[in-house]
């Protein structure tokens, strides 16, 4: 990679660490990382669902009891703040990341800086696999 692209990566790094969006979304996720209520609420709820798709991976039925547990502990880390407020900075992050991905991909795809246009297909371009 050329020097120039590298300073520009950078410049776009440094941009993104300033932008109070992102600033904002850090320190949600940060409280997260610091609430250990909340990050065993979460482990308890991904170990849970784990489970349970290991077991329909496995073709073994799912008890009402089974789900009705998930579906409670779900509902009880929505409804901590904390937890909710760190999902959906990992959903923004993820939302950031596929549209600064799809920019890159497009414009190494046309060799030109994409106009709005050129995303209305819905996807970044053949092979891609981005699932837009």
């Amino acid at each position: 990679m050329g020097s120039a692209v590298l300073e520009k990566t950078r410049e776009l790094c440094a941009a993104l660490a300033a932008e109070p969006g992102i600033i904002a979304i850090r320190q949600r996720i940060n409280a997260f990382i610091q609430d250990d209520q909340s990050r065993a609420q979460y482990e308890e709820l991904m170990v849970t669902g784990q489970r349970l798709q290991e077991k329909q991976q496995r073709a073994l039925p799912l008890s009402m009891e089974e789900i009705q547990e998930f579906e409670r502990q779900r509902d009880a880390l929505l409804a901590n703040p904390v937890a909710r407020g760190f999902l959906e900075a990992q959903d923004e992050l993820h939302r950031l990341q596929d549209t600064i991905h799809q920019h890159i991909t497009k414009t190494l795809e046309l060799g030109r800086v994409p106009e709005a246009e050129d995303f209305e297909d819905g996807s970044c371009g053949p092979g891609c696999g981005c699932g837009h």
